[in-house]
């Protein structure tokens, strides 16, 4: 059996911070701990980058929809430690960008021919008789 292919999206990515565990219980039984979230995932967000985002979840739902479990798909926020270091790593300075198999990077949004590519690779793997 072969392994999954590796999708890697760094995007700008929705936010909401917690508190600690103690703290999170608390405000969950006040009843305010839900709402709190709620609303900074809902502005964390300019409405451009919220819009990407979006098209990108959709575009990750179709990937799921189509390939299932023959895909691990790993969403990486820009503005993390992580994020900043994979950009460097894979020279991205557009995002949202997806990179597929560590191999080729799909910068800017670029969804169609990084489906190509999984496409291209998944089929090599599993060719039709």
């Amino acid at each position: 059996m072969n392994d999954p292919l590796l999708v890697e999206i760094i995007a700008y990515a929705p936010t909401a911070f917690y508190h600690c565990t103690h703290c999170e219980v608390v405000w969950h039984e006040a009843g305010a701990g839900k709402a709190i979230h709620s609303e900074q995932l809902h502005n964390s967000l300019p409405a451009d980058l919220a819009e990407e985002y979006l098209q990108m979840s959709t575009w990750v739902r179709d990937l799921f929809q189509r390939y299932c479990d023959r895909v691990v798909i790993k969403v990486i926020d820009v503005a993390s430690l992580e994020g900043f270091w994979k950009s460097l790593l894979y020279g991205v300075r557009r995002y949202p960008a997806v990179i597929v198999d560590r191999k080729k990077n799909f910068a800017g949004g670029d969804f169609v021919h990084a489906g190509f590519e999984i496409e291209r690779l998944l089929g090599a793997l599993d060719p039709i008789p």
